[in-house]
Order: structure tokens, then sequence, then C-alpha cells
């Protein structure tokens, strides 16, 4: 069972984290209020607890010529579980794809996919997604702006 946050000085080394992962110790324990061994000795029980359960590199996906964002509503066009897992599987090794989630309403699945441009994101759809015979409607938004993304996944402090 994994272990709660215990304290305010928790929940701020924790928004110290958020602004800045790369922040060093000796800063991080400075801007808490703790000695650098203490703050070390909760970081790590926040790891250990998977409170933390990572640091990344957040890269501008232009770095990949990747330069719009679509979101694909996709419906099967049966629920069967042999379909079911004929897609997530697929999903799962396209890079296009970065988020798959199961949805509940009309469609099963929305995807967040990245493509060079429309005309990359029309041999995605056509060479990947429909090509699926367990796919039986694709509906596509474009993002236009992003006007809010948050990475941060925190468990509940409660």
């Amino acid at each position: 069972m994994t272990q709660k946050i215990a304290d305010e000085t928790d929940r701020r080394i924790l928004r110290e984290l958020e602004a800045d992962a790369r922040i060093a110790n000796n800063e991080l324990a400075e801007r808490v209020g703790l000695s650098a061994s203490a703050c070390l000795r909760r970081l790590r029980r926040l790891e250990e607890a998977s409170i933390i359960r990572g640091y990344t590199t957040v890269i501008d996906p232009a770095v990949d010529g990747w330069t719009m964002t679509a979101l694909a509503s996709i419906r099967l066009s049966r629920q069967h579980e042999d379909e079911i897992r004929m897609f997530e599987e697929a999903v799962r090794q396209w890079d296009e794809v970065l988020e798959c989630h199961l949805v509940t309403g009309s469609r099963d699945y929305v995807l967040k996919v990245m493509s060079s441009g429309l005309e990359d994101y029309e041999r995605f759809i056509k060479e990947k997604i429909a090509r699926l015979k367990c796919v039986d409607t694709i509906e596509t938004s474009f993002v236009m702006n992003t006007i809010k993304a948050r990475r941060v996944q925190r468990e509940s402090a409660a």
C-alpha cells in the first residue's frame, strides 16, 4: 500500500519539484525549510512510496517535425474482447499517438495524435487506424490552440 503525503512539508517539496524537477537537493531543502539530509530522506520516501513516480524532460514536439495535434475519437465495430485487445495493442505501437483514453459515451477511445501536418495525419489514418478491422468510425478534431496543459499526475493528498 502506498504511503500518503505526510504533511505540508511534503506538499511544498512536490510543488517545488513540479516547478523545477532539476532543482538541487540543497536548494530544495532551503526552499522548504529543511536540512539537506532531512530533505533527501523525505524525497527518497516519496519516491519509494510511488508518490513521485519519476522525473522527465518535456521536449517540444516540433523538434521531431510534429506541429499539428489531433484528437481522434474512435468507435469500434464491436465491444468484444478480441477487438479491444487488437486495437489497444496496435495503438501502443504507434509513435504518433501520445495518449489513448478509453471513454464513455458514443465513442470508445480518444487518441491524442501528433503529426507534421494534414497530409501526415491523413497517412496515419489511412495506413494505421483505418486498416484495423475492429475500427468502425473515426472522428477527428484538430487542436487550434492549447489554453492549458498540465502533466502532473499526483495522488490525492487526503
